[in-house]
């Protein structure tokens, strides 16, 4: 008997820790690997184990600056753990890993399985044959083989879910090695999307986020250009579904019928997350953005025309290569133009494989540095004039767990409130659990959040509280995680707090 199945037999249950990198769809990626492996008889190991896990399984993310030096640094510092722990295997996915391959065994020869984007489905058999060949099993499929909402789930959330309605992206941004990654965008057919939401409300779940690298393109695949409003619409006839999103859109197809359907459709939220990238119409050409600075500000006009009171959040890059101070002050008015509820600020960085890093013109860092530190203080004092306007305002939150880091020492309770803005609340007397509806004043305002400080004007509980409560109940007498008969689902941060799709991929 090998020294792996003298552990496995003394062991039990083996555990389990995935360990994300990157946009939303490595988030929703790792829901799915969460819940093949419970599936296959794994324990998700307690928070905080560190590596002290029977299995490893890391989703990397290829867009960040430095991401392959904090993989192998990671894997680096598990190398030892493994070595005294006969019977542990580490696994890395995702699209570093559908990009470096066979690099990634030779680097670090003690990694049992690499896996890509397109055959995650695969991950246990992978373990599974390391573990009986003995040998790392690396295996990277060219496209896609199953629509990951085919497979387990394991959600975190009983009233929040990710609904991915599409994979891959046809855009060719040239700072983005994504979709040379993802591939072609797939799209779902609508019936399967509006199934899957429709089981997701019977489950409980009250809130729902459309997801795809490029999510308003939805239709291209399927020969609908009006396939994403329809779907909006749709998913407004979908009763007990409360909220609806959906991240990250490209501004190139975000079309008037879409805007109508936000703003018909009661359960659509008055939130948008529109990746700008540059105000630079220079920059946007070399970027390959198919749309210019006066197109961008025309969608915000209509969205705010539309819906007023609609929070507009969105991605911007400083420094792309060839960027001058005129290009950045472009940047800076159109962001005083669209004043944006909140941005997410990227200095460039140089990805290997994408036409921007052979690109004349690199800035120096010193430069990109002194430039995205004027842009974030723009930001920062729009967002606070911003936040500030909402003060007097009388909202309906959906309470969210974790949210508030200082919720224990100040005796609040946090919740998202229609424009996605996050809201700390007094908390009331009678009981309020995640899920549940509760309605404030707004008293205070900060960059990023709000307060609400005065007494709660309504608490309604809501069948998503029922669900939360359930599934706090099963967890603690079986702590396994929860996993739901398909269709299946994942549960998003609150957003914007990922950014994905084109908007720094």
């Amino acid at each position: 008997m090998s020294s792996i199945d003298r552990s496995q037999s003394a062991g039990g249950t083996r555990t389990y820790e995935v360990r994300t990198y990157g946009c939303q769809m490595n988030v929703h990626d790792s829901e799915r690997l969460s819940g093949l492996l419970e599936d296959a008889g794994y324990v998700r190991a307690p928070e905080g184990s560190d590596g002290e896990a029977d299995v490893v399984v890391f989703n990397t993310c290829a867009v960040r600056e430095n991401a392959d030096n904090k993989l192998y640094g990671n894997l680096g510092h598990l190398a030892p753990k493994k070595a005294s722990r006969p019977g542990m295997q580490i696994a890395v996915g995702g699209c570093l890993a559908q990009k470096d391959r066979d690099t990634i065994v030779k680097r670090a020869p003690w990694v049992d399985v690499v896996f890509g984007t397109h055959n995650i489905g695969k991950l246990p058999v992978l373990l599974e044959r390391a573990r009986v060949q003995e040998e790392a099993q690396v295996e990277i499929a060219e496209s896609l083989e199953a629509f990951p909402s085919t497979l387990p789930t394991r959600r975190e959330s009983a009233y929040a879910a990710w609904v991915s309605i599409s994979v891959g992206c046809n855009n060719t941004c040239t700072f983005c090695i994504v979709p040379a990654l993802r591939g072609k965008e797939k799209d779902r057919r609508p019936g399967d999307i509006l199934a899957e939401i429709e089981a997701l409300v019977a489950e409980g779940v009250s809130e729902i986020t459309l997801l795809g690298q490029n999510v308003n393109a939805y239709g291209s695949d399927i020969g609908d250009r009006e396939a994403f409003s329809k779907l909006l619409r749709a998913c407004g006839k979908i009763d007990g579904l409360e909220r609806v999103r959906f991240t990250s859109p490209h501004p190139r197809d975000f079309t008037d019928d879409v805007i109508a359907a936000m703003a018909e459709t009661p359960n659509v939220m008055p939130q948008l997350h529109m990746p700008l990238q540059s105000g630079s119409d220079p920059v946007l050409k070399a970027m390959r953005r198919s749309y210019r600075q006066e197109r961008f500000l025309g969608i915000i006009e209509k969205v705010r025309a539309a819906i007023p009171h609609a929070a507009i959040s969105t991605d911007i890059i400083v420094g792309f290569p060839g960027e001058t101070e005129e290009d950045f002050q472009q940047t800076l008015h159109v962001v005083r133009e669209a004043r944006f509820a909140q941005a997410f600020t990227f200095q460039y960085s140089k990805r290997p494989g994408t036409p921007a890093a052979e690109m004349d013109g690199q800035i120096p860092k010193k430069v990109v540095q002194e430039r995205y530190e004027r842009l974030v203080a723009l930001q920062e004092e729009i967002s606070w004039e911003e936040n500030k306007k909402q003060v007097g305002r009388t909202l309906e939150l959906m309470v969210a767990e974790g949210e508030g880091r200082k919720d224990d020492t100040t005796h609040r309770l946090s919740g998202r409130a229609p424009d996605n803005r996050l809201v700390h609340f007094t908390k009331p007397e009678q009981e309020v659990r995640p899920g549940d509806i509760v309605t404030v004043e707004v008293t205070y305002a900060a960059p990023h959040h709000l307060l609400a400080e005065g007494p709660v004007l309504d608490v309604r509980r809501t069948r998503a509280g029922d669900a939360w409560e359930k599934r706090t109940a099963e967890k603690a007498a079986k702590p396994a995680g929860v996993l739901l008969g398909l269709p299946k689902v994942g549960v998003p941060e609150p957003l914007p707090a990922v950014t994905g799709g084109c908007a720094v991929d």
